[in-house]
């Protein structure tokens, strides 16, 4: 009984100090938004989107709309959910965007349901504040088999319109464009 007592005692005392110890121990400090991840927080809402684009010089153009859903994971991520039907296709996507401090760029993906290629995006945001362009690479529809570089551009027009242009790295260096579009808010995160 004696040795059951001493053990049961020597337990407390050793989970006494062990739980002053961690209590003791500071938190880790997370990283708090900046000013860039503040910017993210435009994308918040629902939206309606149309778009005009061509695959290709031989393709017909394409017309299509969607949706999208905008929402901010904490205060340093927006994931924007998408659901269209381009060429009558039902498509969902699913964009993240972030501000990496260390590389001084916001970072990003984008995933869907039409490629298995995970877009990994780089970009800034302009000096006159609206427009923030992202950079990737991925596969050239236009060459089968190569990867290129592309460019995403979101204008905010204002609050409520942002104007989307999508282009490619042409074989000969040249930007073309292959798409553009609007979205429209339909409402934001407190409606």
């Amino acid at each position: 009984m004696k040795t059951q007592t001493s053990r049961l005692l020597m337990t407390v005392t050793i989970l006494a100090v062990l739980s002053g110890v961690a209590a003791a121990q500071e938190q880790p400090d997370f990283p708090g938004p900046e000013k860039e991840h503040q910017w993210l927080k435009k994308f918040v809402g629902q939206w309606t989107t149309t778009s005009k684009g061509s695959m290709g010089p031989d393709q017909p153009p394409m017309e299509c709309s969607g949706t999208v859903e905008g929402r901010m994971i904490g205060e340093l991520w927006i994931v924007n959910e998408m659901q269209s039907t381009p060429q009558g296709i039902p498509m969902q996507g699913l964009q993240t965007i972030g501000y990496d401090p260390a590389k001084k760029k916001y970072v990003g993906t984008w995933i869907d349901s039409m490629l298995h290629h995970m877009w990994q995006y780089e970009g800034t945001v302009d000096k006159s504040g609206t427009k923030l362009t992202l950079e990737a690479e991925g596969p050239n529809f236009m060459s089968e088999g190569k990867l290129t570089k592309f460019r995403d551009a979101y204008e905010f027009k204002t609050p409520n319109l942002i104007i989307v242009t999508s282009s490619m790295l042409g074989d000969d260096g040249q930007w073309v464009t292959f798409m553009t579009g609007e979205c429209q808010r339909k409402t934001t995160a407190a409606e």
